[in-house]
């Protein structure tokens, strides 16, 4: 009998159509969750009526139906029970013992090196390396070679403490343990029943006592400069490089991020009608970019930022404004900054024999600029959301409607803290 789809489509939950002449037996069975194939049928010896599903409705076809009929009907004329003998399959392929191969990450090494690999990726140029670093230097040979069971808590906690001489180091190496240990039971590498020690051991217990500066703690004061430290900077800064002078001004003029001022591309920075000049800095540059709020960052550049960009755009048109001299990389590292400031640091001993002037400022680094911006534009009596947004900062309570840019803003304060810098300068 040919299949009606018309007449199936029409059955209303709990009805069915049988073929009584070519399939006796095969029905097609309408439910309040859809169609099913099924076979009812006399079991052997009970002569006891039982039914069996073959499939659904329009994943199996009714020509498909009818194959699968015909091979349980002919187990049925064999005086065997279609039904039962699938149940019995089904029973064994539980029972068997799953098929398993080797872990791949088996050891701690092959865990660590797998961890890494994937985390990496998805972190900024410098957490990247840094991960690399940690793993490769703090995470001895002994503990590599050990399979994730073998290590007991008192291992990790051993460990961990061998480093508690540079907490901040310790505090790190345990939180990315624990994390790879996170994902290693996410990704099924390791069993559920394995502890995560990491986790648990040490917590609250390794803080750090601040900076070390000639092997004494300097302690964690958040350096903020004076008024008057900024002019001597300021004044001081032809002693500088160039590039050093121009990433320290710039520092104190936009209250911008190292990271973010090394990558400013000439093409991100224009003049609008009113003549301003801005640097646009975009999302996926800014520390913040994860953020579900983050956008792109309007900077405006007055007064000597103004000078500064518009010269380098000069030399190196749209590309980044503060190249490598030599290397790979495309721009110069934050961190060249840094080193030229600690090198004209009272503090600074390296290189006794080279002679060069010092700042007479007692233990600040470029960071503290942006510190000292934020600062000053309390000062002022800025607005704090306006200050945050100066600093490309993202109240955690800010409302998700807010959308505002706060360019009118930004300019009008920076304005006024560069002001305050040129004031600083001519004391």
């Amino acid at each position: 009998m040919e299949f009606n789809v018309r007449a199936a489509k029409a059955l209303k939950a709990g009805g069915h159509l049988t073929w009584p002449t070519d399939a006796p037996g095969l029905r097609l069975v309408r439910s309040a969750s859809g169609y099913a194939w099924i076979y009812r049928y006399k079991a052997p010896g009970t002569e006891k009526m039982k039914q069996l599903k073959i499939g659904e409705w329009t994943a199996m076809t009714a020509a498909q139906a009818e194959v699968a009929w015909e091979k349980l009907r002919e187990v049925r004329n064999a005086g065997r029970d279609p039904g039962a003998e699938r149940k019995a399959e089904r029973k064994a392929t539980l029972a068997a013992p799953a098929e398993t191969t080797p872990d791949p990450l088996g050891l701690v090494g092959d865990l660590i090196d797998a961890y890494v690999e994937q985390a990496a990726k998805k972190r900024a140029k410098k957490g990247g390396l840094e991960l690399r670093r940690t793993m490769a230097t703090m995470l001895p040979d002994k503990l590599r070679a050990l399979t994730p069971d073998q290590v007991t808590r008192a291992m990790a906690y051993n460990l961990i403490l061998e480093h508690e001489g540079t907490p901040v180091q310790a505090l790190s190496l345990r939180r990315e343990l624990g994390a790879a240990w996170e994902w290693a039971h996410d990704a099924g590498h390791i069993a559920d029943t394995v502890p995560n020690w990491w986790r648990l051991i040490l917590r609250g217990k390794l803080v750090s006592k601040g900076k070390m500066i000639k092997g004494e703690h300097v302690g964690q004061t958040k350096r903020v400069l004076t008024a008057g430290e900024v002019g001597v900077v300021l004044q001081k800064l032809p002693l500088l490089t160039p590039l050093n002078r121009d990433l320290l001004t710039l520092y104190l003029w936009t209250g911008c991020r190292g990271a973010e001022i090394v990558q400013m591309e000439g093409s991100e920075v224009a003049e609008d009608a009113a003549g301003v000049l801005w640097w646009t800095i975009p999302v996926a540059k800014v520390k913040m970019r994860r953020h579900p709020l983050a956008t792109d960052m309007p900077v405006p550049l007055v007064g000597r930022a103004r000078e500064i960009v518009m010269g380098r755009r000069e030399l190196h048109g749209d590309s980044y404004l503060f190249p490598v001299a030599r290397g790979k990389e495309p721009h110069v590292d934050q961190k060249v900054v840094g080193v030229a400031v600690w090198t004209h640091q009272d503090e600074c001993k390296s290189r006794p024999e080279v002679l060069r002037p010092r700042w007479g400022i007692p233990h600040w680094s470029p960071h503290d600029l942006r510190r000292t911006v934020r600062t000053q534009l309390a000062r002022l009596k800025c607005p704090k959301d306006v200050a945050e947004a100066v600093l490309g900062h993202i109240d955690p309570d800010a409302n998700v409607y807010d959308r505002h840019d706060y360019k009118s803003e930004r300019l009008e304060w920076l304005a006024r803290v560069t002001e305050s810098w040129e004031e600083a300068a001519r004391r």
